[in-house]
């Protein structure tokens, strides 16, 4: 059974691809903006549950999987720096501490918003980063595509001390998680 994957992110697709899940991806817009007052995990969920229902509805015969990931320190959400000195003020943030990386996973068919919707979290820490390691991670370009300005798969992964939870969570999509979902739908993916 194809997938549709309700993103733009290569990471997710190919997480996807990585692990024989085949995927067609139909990114979805929607406003992504944090809610006043919003919690972390409710507001991963219902942008996750936006992007699979704009799709669902658009392709009803199809299941829908989308997701959403926030990078949370403090129970504040980290989103994607704006600029270098954006992330650099996230880095800095992160650094010798641990953090949260919280997943919302939807999966929809038929139109119907939303059929499953799960929430992952995983725990990061970071080694305590200097301010020149700092500005050599933001001058690589890598910081800024992404929540919380890292990628653990990349060169941020020499920060990264230890994790509590999926790895693929913080990469972008806890595929666990969407194999599980795939399996109680009935999705045929083995």
């Amino acid at each position: 059974m194809l997938l549709i994957l309700a993103s733009a992110s290569p990471r997710r697709a190919d997480l996807l691809r990585e692990a024989g899940i085949e995927i067609e991806v139909l990114p979805a817009h929607v406003n992504e903006d944090v809610e006043p007052g919003e919690a972390p995990e409710a507001y991963v969920r219902r942008v996750a549950d936006a992007k699979a229902c704009a799709i669902s509805q658009r392709m009803p015969d199809r299941f829908v999987l989308a997701a959403d990931t926030a990078v949370v320190i403090e129970g504040r959400i980290l989103g994607k720096p704006v600029n270098d000195k954006d992330a650099e003020r996230m880095l800095r943030l992160l650094s010798g501490r641990s953090h949260l990386v919280v997943s919302g996973v939807s999966l929809m068919k038929n139109g119907v918003c939303a059929v499953q919707t799960e929430v992952e979290t995983t725990v990061v820490e970071f080694a305590a980063l200097s301010p020149a390691e700092i500005a050599w991670y933001v001058a690589s370009g890598e910081s800024m595509d992404k929540a919380g300005g890292y990628g653990i798969q990349g060169l941020a992964s020499r920060f990264v001390t230890r994790i509590v939870g999926s790895y693929t969570n913080v990469v972008g999509l806890p595929i666990a998680v969407v194999y599980r979902m795939c399996t109680k739908a009935g999705l045929l993916i083995f």
